[in-house]
């Protein structure tokens, strides 16, 4: 990790700066085979599966006999684990329902909301170096929950033409209704268009390269919604004296083996702590079976050391980190002052790995600064909400005037006239 001691706040932007993939000619090639599977259909995504995951597929379909034989194959130790943590998050997510209630907002004028889940949703779960079952979790039951009629699962197939076991065992045991072999972009344009027996749906959720990222990009100009942008992943740790040097570079590593793109940045008041932490790397990655990943991803990493801990929070909060841990004597205090950032992890014993994996928030969050005005996916991901109205003959006459007035005002005489007919009508009465 490089080392900074006491940077200028005219220094932050260029020593925070994320490390940026080569994009120039990526949107136009994606653009070519979005636009073909859009011409297309299933024959494109075939061609695409066979030229980039190098499967040639009798059914994209996953069958239930595939899914009785992933959970026959999936260790029971892991299926418990895996049921553990469905709990949590379903409960994390269950109460974020809320009630809407009406509003008069002025007499005879009554105003509500209703949320509606959205019909038909698409979620893409990665499954190259890391198949990762848990974001199957993570995007399937915020969606069930939220009553989402249709949910569509796309993973791609390995050289064999199946899927991880955990995959499928996770995705039968939280209610996705359809499985298909396919990943990459053919995966995110067979969703967005619809391709064979993979139906056209409303909304397309979860992480994939920068390929997928640029897909997702692509269709949410005028064809489909998305859950967020999103770019490679990414943790900063706030950290005193009073912080556990081993914790914390083993936290910086579990998000540095997420890729070499990955970026992890620690800020401190605590120059023996840095000291400290980099023996913890050096000895930590020796341990490692994705060594090789997370040495590169340091690469683009960095230890600041800051004067006081204002000047930490106004670095973070520039920074808006997709994760963010605090490992300070006061972890409270200084979290009540964080603005930017997806999901915050307090105190030394909660590695970010918890909310990875188990302890019921939702993994799926804003990277590259879009925390500062993202979310990260959570069960208002999955629902619209429809506003009504109704308007008694009392609440027209006492309000209509005023409509009347501001409708004059912006030379929209057919707004005006909607409500003068109609209290032309009640003065008659």
């Amino acid at each position: 990790m490089k080392r900074y001691i006491n940077p200028s706040p005219a220094e932050w932007p260029q020593i925070l700066a994320r490390p940026l993939f080569n994009a120039s000619d990526l949107a136009g090639r994606v653009q070519l085979i979005l636009d073909e599977i859009k011409a297309e259909g299933e024959a494109a995504v075939r061609r695409y599966t066979e030229k980039f995951d190098g499967v040639v597929l009798s059914n994209i379909a996953v069958t239930n006999e595939e899914i009785e034989e992933a959970v026959a194959l999936t260790d029971s130790e892991l299926k418990a684990a895996i049921e553990t943590a469905a709990g949590n998050i379903h409960r994390f997510h269950a109460q974020q329902k809320v009630e809407l209630k009406k509003v008069e907002t002025s007499p005879g004028v009554v105003c509500w909301q209703k949320a509606v889940a959205i019909e038909k949703v698409g979620l893409y779960i990665p499954g190259g170096s890391a198949p990762l079952f848990s974001t199957v979790l993570m995007l399937a039951l915020p969606a069930k929950i939220a009553g989402c009629k249709e949910i569509v699962l796309c993973t791609p197939p390995g050289k064999d033409g199946k899927i991880n076991p955990a995959i499928l065992f996770a995705a039968q045991l939280v209610g996705v209704t359809k499985i298909f072999k396919l990943g990459g972009v053919q995966a995110i344009g067979a969703m967005a268009y619809g391709a064979g027996e993979v139906p056209k749906v409303n909304k397309i959720f979860g992480p994939g390269n920068q390929y997928v990222m640029a897909a997702k990009q692509l269709i949410s100009i005028s064809d489909v919604a998305i859950d967020m942008p999103a770019g490679p992943s990414e943790v900063a740790v706030m950290a005193d004296e009073t912080a556990n040097a081993a914790f914390i570079a083993s936290d910086l590593l579990s998000q540095a083996e997420h890729g070499p793109d990955s970026q992890v940045i620690l800020v401190t008041n605590s120059e023996k702590l840095i000291d400290e932490v980099d023996l913890e790397l050096e000895k930590q990655l020796k341990e490692l079976s994705r060594a090789d990943i997370a040495v590169k991803a340091l690469d683009n990493s960095v230890a600041i050391l800051l004067n006081s801990e204002e000047e930490m929070i106004e670095m973070i909060n520039e920074y808006a980190p997709e994760h963010l841990i605090i490992s300070m004597q006061k972890y409270l205090e200084v979290a009540e002052l964080i603005t930017n950032a997806g999901s915050v992890f307090l105190g030394n014993y909660t590695p970010e790995s918890a909310g990875d994996y188990a302890s019921g928030t939702n993994h799926t969050l804003p990277t590259n600064g879009w925390a500062r005005s993202f979310s990260g996916v959570n069960l208002d991901s999955f629902t619209k909400k429809i506003t009504f109205q109704e308007i008694s003959e009392q609440g027209i006459q006492k309000l209509g005037p005023v409509i009347e007035t501001m409708a004059a005002a912006e030379q929209l005489d057919a707004h005006k006239n909607a409500v003068t007919l109609r209290l032309k009508v009640l003065s008659n009465k």
